[in-house]
């Protein structure tokens, strides 16, 4: 029971963490992107901040 108590635990919280990122293009998610260092960036998050934030 215990070890069924933590899966769903580590679960649920893992849908909590994902559900809080801003989606792909939005507004908060170009606001995220501009404050976060460039170095930091991937490849696809590059590619997708400037299709979606700079045209």
């Amino acid at each position: 029971m215990d070890k069924h108590y933590q899966t769903c635990t580590a679960a649920l919280f893992s849908f909590w963490l994902t559900g809080c990122s801003p989606d792909v293009g939005s507004a908060s998610w170009c606001t995220m992107m501009t404050d976060k260092p460039k170095g930091g960036w991937t490849a696809n998050e590059a590619t997708d901040y400037a299709k979606h934030c700079l045209l």
